[in-house]
Parts: C-alpha cells; structure tokens; sequence
C-alpha cells in the first residue's frame, strides 16, 4: 500500500495527485494508494481520497504503508522515516502558487543528502523514483531531540546580534 500525506496547511498540491493518477492509469503504480490530502481537492477513481484523517487511523496507515509519497513537510517526513518506512519526498513549489516560497525544496534536499530518504525536485521525477524504491535502504533516523533545542537556542541568541 501507499500512503500519500499533503499536510493540513492551506496549501494545495494538485500537481503531486495528478502525477500519481497517471502513474496509476500508466501501470507503473500497481500498489493501493490512500491520500491525505488536506486542502487539494481532487477527484480519483484509482485512490482512495480523504481530506483529513484521524491521528490515530494515520499512524495506522504510516504503519501499514510499503511506501509514503509526501510533500516536504518536516512533520510528514520524521514522522514517515521514524517509522521506518522508504519515502519519496516532493517539495511544493512557490512558482506553481503551492508555497509562499521554497523552503521545501530546502528540507526535501537535506533529508535526501543524509540518505532518509528519496528527494526529489519535481513531480516529472516520481516515476523513476518509484521504479527505485526497490533498491532503496534508507538510513536509520535518529531524532535528537536536545541537538534540536541547542540548534534553536543559538538561533535565539544570535537573534539579537
């Protein structure tokens, strides 16, 4: 199964659904494929759509995927590697009206270089990276939480200077 999580911001992301519809339509996606998809509305006959899932249901879904498509949220990537699972990020995109700016393509970047997982740049590159996934052994993430708190607090204190 694959789950597709596009966050809870207003922000749609059209794009990534259209792509993994034709994926579908295309036989390259054999697998189910169940969507939250927040704000995009979208209309499928080959996935499974929900606006919002339970927090619950979604940890069960996380559980259950073989893989998860996601946009470049910080929350849906950690909480899809911490789970062990192989991920394809995709970074909304200020030029198509899916972002306020880039940030995304930044975060997406970072955990692909540290090998969590596989980072693309745009949704023409889904496709291939599907047909990678097989082959692909993510790095185990270890989330550190006081490397976090030290990386905020020197941010704090430079704030000033």
């Amino acid at each position: 199964m694959i789950l597709v999580l596009l966050g809870t911001q207003n922000n749609s992301f059209h794009r990534l659904l259209e792509e993994i519809d034709k994926l579908i339509k295309n036989g390259i996606i054999k697998d189910k494929v169940i969507v939250q998809a927040g704000y995009t509305k979208f209309e499928s006959k080959n996935m499974k759509i929900f606006t919002l899932i339970p927090k619950e249901q979604l940890e069960e879904y996380q559980r259950k995927a073989d893989i998860i498509i996601t946009h470049g949220g910080v929350g849906s990537i950690i909480s899809s590697i911490k789970e062990g699972k192989k991920v394809i990020a995709v970074p909304r995109l200020h030029e198509y009206g899916e972002h306020v700016n880039d940030h995304q393509k930044e975060i997406v970047d970072t955990f692909n270089r540290k090998g969590y997982i596989i980072g693309l740049n745009g949704v023409e590159e889904l496709e291939n990276a599907i047909k990678r996934i097989p082959e692909f052994n993510p790095n185990d993430f270890i989330h550190n939480n006081m490397k976090m708190l030290s990386i905020i607090e020197d941010f704090i204190d430079n704030i000033d200077k």
